[in-house]
């Protein structure tokens, strides 16, 4: 296993978010986007004006990708799948599934390589784990596993052929084959596991196919190698990192968002920098995230402010 020689914190961007979350690159606005979901806002940095720009939900947004040929994003909002333009708050939902208890909403989510939207809901405190996977195609959101306390870990292969998921408290990362035609999955692997204490969050994958996890409640980003290994550590400055996003011109920046949620006063007097987003420099090359692409889109579906 190699240290984390690798990857240099070079800025924090201080934002103190609660639940900062779904971080993601545009490399056309060249802009950094990631979530605050308990306080419903999403949030915009411009790295070289230095520029913050913070846009009120009309939801809780768990996770979201970027819409093809758009400035819309594609959402995963607490009760289901819409598409949203942040600035002038057009909201069109496309997919409200039922969620099977009150204390579910959407959580992580990403956009595959073949341009469909994949999110898994969530338990909120305690119940039974009734939470399920969905991949959005169209206006269609289709269950592909259920059964789920808390969805994350989202993302895929470079090729498009392999699916990455956790139920979190599992502490078990796995692999599913996916069928790039149907987008049904099979074929379940484990590819990790993580120590106690160390719950996985947000994932990514890289150029070389690594998959990058943040480490819920150890305060650490990890990086996977294609045999479920561990390659590479970094420590983060909080103990609740929550997801990673390849950005910059390169795709050589990650960026790390983290939560302050249910860290109690001393916890957070020795950590105050828990809630922001961390920016490192890597040697290693990441990828650009695929953006939504369906032409069944309607743009008729129902439209509101």
């Amino acid at each position: 296993m190699n240290t984390a020689k690798r990857a240099e914190l070079v800025e924090i961007i201080a934002v103190g978010n609660t639940l900062g979350e779904g971080v993601l690159w545009d490399p056309i606005g060249r802009r950094v986007w990631w979530t605050d979901i308990q306080e419903r806002r999403l949030f915009r940095h411009d790295p070289l004006q230095s520029a913050l720009q913070t846009f009120d939900l009309p939801e809780r947004l768990g996770s979201f990708g970027f819409v093809d040929a758009s400035d819309e994003i594609v959402a995963a909002f607490e009760s289901g799948f819409a598409i949203y333009h942040p600035e002038s708050k057009l909201l069109k939902w496309l997919s409200r599934p039922d969620h099977a208890a009150k204390n579910l909403r959407f959580n992580d989510g990403r956009v595959d390589r073949r341009g469909r939207f994949w999110a898994g809901s969530m338990v909120e405190g305690k119940g039974a784990p009734t939470a399920k996977l969905y991949c959005l195609r169209g206006v269609t959101a289709e269950v592909r596993l259920t059964d789920i306390a808390i969805s994350n870990s989202i993302c895929f292969s470079p090729d498009g052929r392999y699916l990455y998921f956790a139920d979190t408290p599992q502490r078990v990362i796995l692999r599913y084959d996916i069928d790039p035609t149907t987008g049904s999955i099979g074929n379940r692997k484990i590819f990790a596991r993580t120590p106690p204490g160390a719950f996985p969050d947000g994932s990514n994958v890289d150029a070389h196919g690594y998959v990058w996890n943040a480490h819920w409640g150890a305060g650490r980003v990890v990086r996977y190698a294609l045999d479920g290994s561990v390659d590479l550590e970094i420590n983060v400055p909080a103990t609740q990192p929550t997801c990673v996003a390849f950005g910059g011109p390169n795709l050589d920046m990650l960026y790390v968002t983290s939560a302050r949620e249910g860290l109690s006063p001393e916890t957070l007097a020795a950590q105050p920098r828990a809630g922001d987003v961390f920016v490192y420099k890597l040697d290693i090359q990441g990828l650009a995230d695929s953006r939504f692409a369906d032409p069944r889109l309607s743009r008729d579906s129902q439209i509101q402010r």
